[in-house]
């Protein structure tokens, strides 16, 4: 084993503690990264807050962004030094059809999480981002395209290709009508890459205090939901509605915005939800869902965010102040993503 330090949480505690952490010696396939810049994600959130009992340790971060350190001897797509970035996946099964289309991250046996996961080779239970160093099989890590800031890039493995991924399955391209229903970690990606995919791109939000972030985002119109005039000025209006309101919600509203034979992608909020079957059959729309990418899409969505300069509009913070930034981001304080600088770890 090998170690290196990070933030976890023991038991009870809420708060993030710094501590050695422990990684594995390299397997053949594997690369060591020195971690950089890791993004704070509303996962890391819910996980640091809902995760309990004496015996149980949490290390949180799937979004992060550095530099390779070490490979093992089958490794031949990376060598010391390379930048990367690794997401919220770092294994699969390999073999299910799943896999074997390139979408690992709905891999029939689950995919190995960045954190909070079960190692395929010793069941071991992974540990996150929020570390110095990271340890993972080289095919789940990515190059770092050039031009891209490593730090504002960091939330592009978790926010950018959670909304990339309905935005490119659905074909959104110039001549399409996108509306993105809230302004956060999330939504704020999804404005700036279908706006770079050359769709019509409007904001959906709960008052106009956001509208001139969400022009400035590159958003040509605001509907603001609590409107009842500009909700129905709207209906039928868009062919594709990213849905990442983050909190229980009606989708009716939101499903009558949706022009005929169009897609209501619902990325926010990932507990029940109630749909009333008019609300889909007038029109014949449709609702979809999504969960980050594979690993070919993931890629792509690199290499389309350096060429178009797409990143997230990020707070850079010292690690140090790593319990800061959930407290903030549990208060909605942030514009759009925390992320954090582990250059303080040593």
């Amino acid at each position: 084993m090998r170690t290196t330090v990070g933030y976890r949480r023991y038991g009870a505690p809420t708060a993030l503690r710094r501590v050695p952490v422990e990684r594995r010696d390299l397997r053949p396939d594997d690369i060591a990264v020195r971690v950089d810049y890791c993004g704070v994600c509303h996962t890391d959130l819910h996980a640091v807050r809902a995760h309990s009992g004496e015996d149980a340790v949490l290390v949180p971060g799937h979004e992060f962004t550095g530099v390779v350190t070490e490979v093992g001897p089958a490794v031949t797509r990376f060598g010391v030094g390379d930048p990367v970035a690794v997401g919220n996946i770092v294994d699969s099964c390999g073999v299910c059809a799943m896999c074997r289309a390139g979408q690992e991250n709905f891999c029939r046996e689950y995919p190995t999480l960045t954190y909070g996961g079960t190692d395929r080779h010793d069941g071991s239970t992974t540990l996150g981002g929020y570390s110095r160093e990271y340890v993972l099989r080289d095919g789940f890590a990515y190059p770092l395209p050039g031009g891209l800031d490593p730090a504002a890039a960091a939330p592009l493995l978790c926010a950018g290709i959670t909304v990339w991924e309905p935005l490119h399955s659905l074909g959104v391209g110039p001549g399409t009508r996108v509306a993105v229903a809230g302004l956060g970690g999330l939504g704020h990606l999804a404005v700036k890459l279908a706006v770079a995919l050359g769709a019509d791109t409007s904001v959906i939000s709960r008052s106009a205090d956001k509208a001139t972030d969400a022009r400035r985002l590159g958003a040509e119109d605001v509907v603001v939901s609590t409107d009842p005039e500009q909700m129905a000025d709207a209906r039928d209006r868009f062919d594709v509605v990213i849905d990442t309101i983050a909190v229980p919600h009606e989708l009716g509203p939101y499903l009558r915005l949706v022009a005929m034979d169009g897609t209501l992608s619902q990325l926010g909020h990932l507990g029940p939800v109630t749909v009333q079957t008019l609300d889909l059959l007038v029109g014949r729309k449709k609702l979809s869902s999504a969960g980050s990418g594979g690993r070919p899409a993931t890629a792509a969505m690199l290499e389309f965010c350096a060429e178009h300069g797409v990143t997230a509009d990020i707070e850079l913070l010292p690690s140090g102040r790593v319990n800061e930034a959930l407290d903030r981001l549990q208060r909605n304080d942030v514009r759009y993503r925390f992320v954090l600088d582990m250059s303080d770890l040593g």
